[in-house]
């Protein structure tokens, strides 16, 4: 059996920029995260089922990376695979007031410059697997964002519109992601899903 554990980062800190050339994405990706922030995922990581992960692996966010950083002793793997999904968009008027619900409806769904949930899911599929096939004797933990652990979960998962998560028929998810918001996935050994848990 394979066990993977999978964190929303903490509260992020959201700055407002003032003569500031970075691209949208990249001012999102610089995201720390509040006092507060801090101080939730140092609670959290108290949790004693939350302790000594052989392996934490991060976004490449910021947000995500501080978040990780109470979870091990010394060291933090960064994957961008599981990085937020990515607008495509140079400011914030430039989404569609429906963006939300097309990309729910159509997983092809995407802005010109911009990924649709299809590609999110399937990078961060892409390195689940190489985790599961590297790691399978590891306490392992994954720090990423709501939207992009959402869609992953639905590669297993009914999801409905307003979030609530089934698996087998069963509701272990009301769809309300809060900061720090824990998943357990357990795999047999051909990778194959057969219990998942939120952890409170």
């Amino acid at each position: 059996m394979k066990i993977i554990y999978f964190m929303r980062h903490s509260e992020p800190l959201k700055p407002i920029n003032i003569n500031n050339d970075d691209s949208l994405q990249v001012q999102n990706e610089k995201w720390g995260l509040t006092i507060n922030g801090e101080k939730l995922a140092e609670k959290k990581s108290q949790l004693n089922e939350l302790n000594n992960f052989d392996i934490v692996i991060s976004s490449n966010y910021v947000r995500a990376i501080s978040t990780a950083k109470y979870f091990t002793k010394d060291k933090i793997f960064i994957d961008d695979n599981f990085g937020e999904r990515k607008f495509g968009i140079n400011n914030w008027n430039e989404l569609p007031k429906d963006f939300g619900k097309k990309q729910f409806d159509d997983f092809n769904y995407k802005l010109p410059n911009g990924e649709s949930i299809n590609e999110v899911i399937g990078r961060e599929y892409h390195s689940l697997t190489n985790i599961l096939n590297n790691y399978h004797d590891k306490k392992v933990l994954i720090v990423g964002h709501a939207t992009a652990l959402a869609v992953l979960l639905s590669k297993w998962c009914e999801i409905d519109y307003i979030g609530n998560c089934k698996f087998n028929g069963n509701i272990f998810f009301d769809g309300k992601w809060n900061y720090l918001e824990t998943f357990k996935l357990q795999f047999d050994d051909s990778n194959n899903l057969i219990s998942i848990e939120n952890i409170k």
